[in-house]
């Protein structure tokens, strides 16, 4: 079976525990004006590779995933769009390496697409952009009903979550959006650890060099403080929730 790949990154460290071998897939359906990826949303772009080949890239690097507890984690674009390619190398990754497996993914995918790949993933790097409906859409293009489904879902069936957010001054940082994503989280069974993402402007060149308009620009980084805020903010909301279910 093959897959349409971005590109491969041998020692990541900040995309699960331990150093990882990080795959970038191809293609997404969310177009978030924040992406530091958008050279991945074209479906057709990138290129074709074989489960095979991607154990090949991973085996001369084995002694450092396992050695320092990590594994490999796939990303994009949206993986869950080639779920089939990602449970078979997943699956490959286990019985030949023995890997820990994640999987970074936005969440925008029918559960029912993503069966066999949960089997076969050991953490889900769940990224949660915006807990506002009308905020989600002029952010990323797309509503967020099947992502907040497919939360739901991985709580039901206990798969480890730890969640990601991206933290950007005036877009991602309101206080009420910001506890409507800690009621959300204080709802769920599984989420193992909150990931706030500072802001940053690293994949702005890949907007100009595909020609394309970058619409948050000038819009600056978050600063430590207001870091922390929001971390306050989002665990004191999913603590209230879940006194309130106690």
């Amino acid at each position: 079976m093959s897959g349409r790949i971005h590109s491969i990154d041998t020692f990541g460290t900040v995309d699960g525990p331990g150093i990882r071998f990080v795959l970038f897939m191809q293609g997404c359906a969310l177009r978030c004006d924040f992406c530091h990826n958008p050279d991945t949303w074209d479906t057709a772009g990138g290129r074709q590779v074989e489960v095979e080949d991607i154990l090949s890239e991973i085996e001369p690097y084995l002694p450092y995933y396992q050695g320092s507890g990590g594994g490999i984690t796939v990303t994009g674009g949206e993986p869950t769009l080639q779920a089939p390619f990602v449970a078979k190398l997943f699956k490959a990754c286990k019985e030949r390496f023995g890997l820990h497996t994640a999987l970074d993914s936005s969440g925008f995918c029918d559960p029912t697409h993503a069966g066999e790949l949960m089997s076969y993933t050991d953490l889900v790097l769940l990224d949660l952009k915006q807990l506002n409906p009308d905020k989600h859409i002029r952010l990323t293009s797309q509503p967020h009903d099947r992502i907040l489904k497919f939360a739901s879902w991985l709580s039901e069936i206990r798969k480890p979550v730890w969640i990601r957010h991206v933290l950007i001054p005036g877009h991602t940082d309101d206080k009420e959006d910001l506890s409507l994503l800690g009621q959300f989280m204080g709802e769920l069974s599984n989420v193992e650890r909150l990931e706030l993402l500072p802001y940053h402007e690293m994949g702005v060149y890949k907007w100009e060099r595909l020609g394309k308009d970058y619409p948050l620009a000038g819009v600056r980084p978050p600063d430590e403080e207001e870091v922390k805020r929001a971390r306050r903010i989002i665990e004191e909301s999913a603590r209230s929730v879940g006194t309130a279910h106690a």
